[in-house]
């Protein structure tokens, strides 16, 4: 269990890997007593479908992401759409922090590689977030900046392109095979951890570490725990 080679860098996932993505939260408070509890999981799942299908075409910035993700899934459980709700949601994206033990791990790590970013925020959350996390990245990435959003691979080709590598010379860590690890397989990236969080299932035929603790990611590098 591990990796003999130091990787150029360490990619991560931000958003649901490093920082607790809240969102099913931010939608609950944001609409409160107008989301009946009768439907409000169908509506939050339907939420978290209509994001990714809206990440899959065209460019464009996440607070519409949010807002048509909102609109769609409002259209179809019955439920009035309110753009002011969806700008609510929004705003709350960057006052999220990271998960217990994330901090402490990242720095650790970073004494012996450096670490990157790679995020489906716009630049100004992106930047916000990393620094919740209190710790030394490198470069951040955003979907922003890339014209682009992850799970497509033109995501990662535009990675390789910024840090002057190739898919041999990094280790990628995220929570979700749905929206990296299986791109990042796609696109060879070998060196692969799933931070298994409970919200996707283990994909273990794409050929990554598993853990569930942050405080083991070190030790795949052969440091010790934080």
């Amino acid at each position: 269990m591990g990796f003999d080679v130091k990787p150029k860098f360490a990619t991560f996932d931000m958003n649901g890997t490093l920082i607790k993505f809240a969102i099913n939260d931010a939608l609950r408070e944001v609409l409160g007593d107008r989301l009946p509890a009768e439907i409000a999981d169908d509506y939050l799942q339907a939420c978290k479908a209509y994001r990714i299908d809206e990440c899959m075409g065209g460019y464009q910035p996440f607070h519409q992401i949010v807002a048509k993700s909102m609109e769609r899934a409002s259209r179809r459980v019955g439920l009035e759409y309110r753009a002011a709700d969806a700008q609510a949601v929004y705003e709350i994206v960057p006052t999220w922090g990271p998960y217990t033990g994330v901090t402490a791990a990242l720095n650790r790590l970073a004494e012996e590689v450096p670490l990157v970013i790679i995020t489906n925020s716009d630049t100004a959350h992106a930047v916000r977030l990393a620094e919740n996390l209190q710790a030394p990245f490198k470069v951040v990435i955003s979907a922003e900046e890339m014209g682009i959003y992850k799970p497509r691979l033109g995501a990662f080709e535009y990675m390789f392109e910024k840090l002057g590598v190739t898919p041999d010379e990094l280790v990628h860590v995220s929570a979700s095979p749905m929206y990296d690890l299986r791109s990042a397989a796609a696109m060879g990236i070998e060196k692969k951890v799933y931070v298994d969080r409970g919200f996707e299932h283990d994909e273990h035929w794409l050929g990554y570490e598993r853990i569930t603790d942050i405080s083991d990611l070190p030790v795949l590098f052969g440091l010790p725990r934080p």
